[in-house]
């Protein structure tokens, strides 16, 4: 005589992980993006779209396209990382949002964008390494809010 037990619930794809981080990171990139315009506006007028030859001159909207179009890839980033590390809750999944935006800061804002923009030979080329607490706090935001809407969204998409 056999059994045979049957689960249920909702389990989680892969695909459901990075449509959550792209999701995520879109929205964290629009809300770092309206701090950064609020704080900041030549951050996302001029070295932002400056990586891509697309300023001077200042170009806001450039600006906001390229950061949110890095978002969304780094939210994917993020995706796999928390789906390696097995994070579920949703305090566990912004604490690593938040943890993230710090990497973010420290090798992409801090290192390469200063090396990239030098290389590009931006007027908004800052010094290296740019450790600026502005840019720490913007992309805190990223984080928190990737982490949070991800939490969200995970598994519903």
């Amino acid at each position: 005589m056999s059994t045979a037990t049957e689960t249920t619930g909702q389990t989680e794809t892969a695909n459901e992980s990075w449509q959550a981080g792209v999701v995520g990171g879109i929205l964290g990139a629009l809300a770092m993006g309206a701090l950064i315009l609020a704080t900041n506006e030549p951050t996302l007028a001029v070295a932002i779209p400056s990586l891509y030859a697309l300023a001077p001159p200042p170009n806001a909207a450039a600006g906001m396209f390229v950061h949110v179009s890095h978002g969304a890839v780094l939210g994917v980033a993020f995706a796999a990382i928390v789906g390696a590390l097995d994070l579920d809750s949703t305090g566990k999944l912004v604490g690593a949002g938040a943890a993230w935006g710090i990497v973010t800061w420290a090798v992409f804002a801090a290192l390469i964008m200063p090396v990239w923009l030098s290389a590009a030979g931006s007027p908004a080329s800052p010094p290296f390494p740019n450790f600026a607490p502005p840019s720490l706090l913007w992309h805190l935001v990223y984080g928190v809010v990737l982490g949070g809407v991800y939490a969200a969204t995970v598994g519903r998409l």
